[in-house]
């Protein structure tokens, strides 16, 4: 899409529209900077999305965006259909209009076992006359069909699949995923309009994020990425689709139109050539992982290894397709009414299955919420035997139709948890039972309570056996109080033998009655005492996060715990005192409000502090001075030679200030074993520096 001398004309134009835009002057005309910025931004969005390597930072490319938006409402008849501004559009009708394919969908021939691909081969080679055919090999993705048209170069529709021969119209959609360029130069090549298919999916980094945030609001997850790709795509409101970080694979040709007097050009006389030049002209394809080989035994060994390597993989797939790589000899095969002969899907193992659901038990969470979670006969899926599973909360159950008895199908994709996808409702004989939720905690019996607007129910009584027990486990671990010898195990006996009965009672435990415990040695019991007694003295925001207030992170303790002198300050903190705090939102600030305003809270704090808790801030301000004064650090993956609380301990005693996410404001992203999405996410932004544990260690003693 762009050479070597064009990225070096437009990183260019990059900076001199830098320049200009803080001078507030144009290029030689309005319209030259609207062109000009246009350039520079897709590009980007091409460097960004596409290649994982961006060229501007978030703050420059949001300016330059701005800035290109402005001319456009300054000079509305010089916006252009292909502005990247012109991605986000007012709205889609709740009926999408239905459209009309180039050429049909087909469905692939699917196969479980080499024999298959075996017999499949005998059949290709006895269609084109050939000893031995050569194929391409790419990974099947598990997400949802489109299919998109450009014509003069510009993207004028994306459709689903539909039912092979016509889908819907979900062009302003599919605008909205970075990964598909609204201009595309085929016209390099003679192509006047051109039909393209692929793939529509969501990171696991992305999916994982996305989950956890829908469960900080109290909604189910989605049950795995490729679910959550198809309902994504056909949201009502572009800017919501936006936000969901779509990406699209695309990778075949079904149809093209030749510009007049054009002859077809080498780059589509196969289909790895179609892949290569596919992401030449700035799509995502699989053309690095695409592997072209000749007979069959070179396929089934390439799907083998590709098997064992899908976990590693980014996105989900669910197996390898494999396609006669000439065109010409694809034309030769030709096609039934219902799949092409010259494609084959290699289905990997399943990780689905069905199982019986026996019985439902609620579980209640130290914050009151009250979970069902399913008890299945147990089945292995993905390598794991499953037994247990989630069922979010009585919405779930009521949308799913779930009852006991039921045979339903269970989901384990990839790293994400296992999931009921459905019951087979055709299986019913009868004796099924429905799943009656419970109206009082089936813990302590008081009424539960569900908030308005939250599908969560909740056990709002705050002497619960069930959330005792585990506010003790979450305030005893390692990065709340860290109380050392006294983990989850020793908490639940405890508390079981009456030793123990809410938090304050950590610090009044009965050592001589713990001698008389099986198990309980001197030594064992010297240094429990001596964690206790050590955990007096932790800083407040690790008795912040060890409250467990609802949405209180750990980032979110500190920036309470800097706010005030003493914890019990922010009994009188009004909410607009709370909303001037960085990262805190009205959410949180009702999570703390409400955590304040509850006498037996605050009489639970005063206890602690009796009994030698310290509820002091002994360093109210973050050091002004340091080593890293001014510097903004996040860590990521596991450290070998620091505790991570320890290491961020030292960042703020060095002047320097610990961010809560990756953004453009990150100055330095600390790297250890095993890094997941913060890496990834950091990579795409060129001003934040990644560095090792070892090189941080080192720019502290420099």
């Amino acid at each position: 899409m762009y050479t070597k001398e064009i990225e070096i004309t437009l990183s260019q134009l990059a900076k001199d529209l830098l320049g200009h835009l803080q001078k507030q002057t144009l290029l030689e005309s309005a319209e030259a900077t609207m062109e000009g910025l246009r350039r520079v931004i897709l590009y980007n969005d091409w460097r960004y999305y596409v290649q994982d390597d961006p060229v501007l930072s978030d703050y420059e490319y949001d300016q330059l965006f701005a800035w290109l938006k402005k001319l456009e409402l300054e000079n509305p008849h010089l916006v252009s259909a292909d502005s990247p501004t012109q991605r986000v559009a007012q709205g889609l009708t709740k009926e999408f209009p239905t459209v009309q394919h180039l050429v049909p969908m087909l469905s692939l021939e699917n196969s479980y076992n080499a024999d298959d691909l075996v017999d499949w081969d005998r059949k290709a080679r006895e269609l084109t006359g050939l000893e031995e055919v050569e194929y391409c090999i790419e990974p099947k993705f598990d997400g949802a069909s489109i299919s998109l048209i450009y014509e003069n170069d510009r993207l004028v529709r994306g459709a689903t699949r539909g039912d092979g021969v016509a889908g819907e119209d979900i062009t302003p959609n599919i605008r909205q995923i970075r990964t598909i360029p609204l201009t595309a130069r085929f016209s390099d090549y003679g192509i006047h309009q051109i039909e393209i298919r692929g793939e529509v999916l969501i990171n696991k980094n992305t999916f994982k994020a996305f989950n956890e945030q829908r469960a900080a609001e109290n909604l189910a997850p989605l049950a795995n990425p490729r679910n959550a790709a198809s309902g994504s795509l056909r949201m009502v409101d572009p800017r919501e689709v936006a936000k969901r970080g779509l990406e699209a694979f695309l990778y075949h040709m079904s149809d093209h139109t030749m510009e007049a007097g054009k002859t077809e050009p080498e780059e589509i006389q196969t289909h790895s050539n179609t892949l290569e030049l596919l992401s030449r002209l700035g799509f995502r394809s699989p053309a690095k992982e695409k592997k072209v080989v000749k007979g069959i035994q070179a396929v089934i060994d390439y799907c083998h290894k590709f098997e064992e390597e899908r976990d590693s993989l980014p996105y989900e797939i669910d197996g390898m397709v494999i396609k006669v790589n000439d065109y010409t000899l694809q034309d030769k095969m030709g096609m039934t009414t219902h799949h092409p002969r010259w494609a084959m899907a290699y289905k990997f193992k399943a990780r689905q299955a069905t199982s019986k659901l026996r019985k439902v038990e609620f579980q209640v969470g130290r914050t009151g919420a009250v979970t069902p979670v399913a008890k299945i006969d147990p089945v292995p899926i993905g390598g794991v035997t499953v037994g247990s599973i989630s069922l979010f909360n009585e919405d779930v159950v009521k949308e799913k139709d779930l009852k006991i008895g039921d045979t339903v199908l269970v989901e384990r994709a990839g790293d994400v948890i296992p999931y009921i996808v459905k019951s087979v409702a055709d299986l019913r004989d009868g004796t099924e039972e429905d799943i009656v939720f419970p109206t009082h905690c089936p813990v302590c019996k008081d009424a539960l309570f569900k908030p308005e607007g939250e599908s969560v129910w909740r056990c709002i009584n705050i002497n619960c056996e069930a959330q005792v027990v585990e506010r003790m486990i979450h305030f005893v671990s390692k990065d709340a109080m860290d109380i050392r010898s006294l983990g989850e195990s020793n908490v639940r006996k405890f508390y079981t033998l009456g030793l123990m009965h809410d938090i304050p009672g950590i610090y009044q435990l009965d050592f001589s009655k713990l001698e008389q415990l099986e198990g309980f040695g001197k030594k064992s019991l010297t240094n429990l005492q001596a964690a206790i007694d050590q955990s007096r003295a932790q800083p407040l925001h690790r008795l912040i996060f060890g409250l467990g207030i609802r949405y209180v992170g750990e980032t979110t303790a500190k920036t309470l715990a800097n706010a005030v002198s003493h914890l019990l300050e922010l009994r009188n903190w009004t909410e607009e005192q709370l909303l001037t705090l960085e990262d805190i939102g009205p959410k949180v600030v009702g999570a703390i409000q409400q955590f304040f305003s509850n006498e037996d809270n605050i009489h639970m704090l005063e206890k602690l502090e009796e009994l030698g808790v310290s509820l002091q801030n002994t360093k109210a301000t973050h050091a002004t001075d340091g080593n890293l004064t001014g510097q903004t650090f996040l860590f990521t993956g596991t450290l070998a030679k620091l505790k991570r609380s320890d290491a961020e301990e030292m960042v703020e005693q060095n002047g320097g200030k610990i961010l809560s996410g990756v953004s453009s404001k990150l100055n330095y992203l600390v790297v250890g074993e095993d890094a997941g999405s913060k890496l990834e996410k950091a990579k795409k932004i060129n001003t934040i520096r990644i560095i090792t544990e070892d090189e941080f260690i080192k720019l502290l003693g420099s």
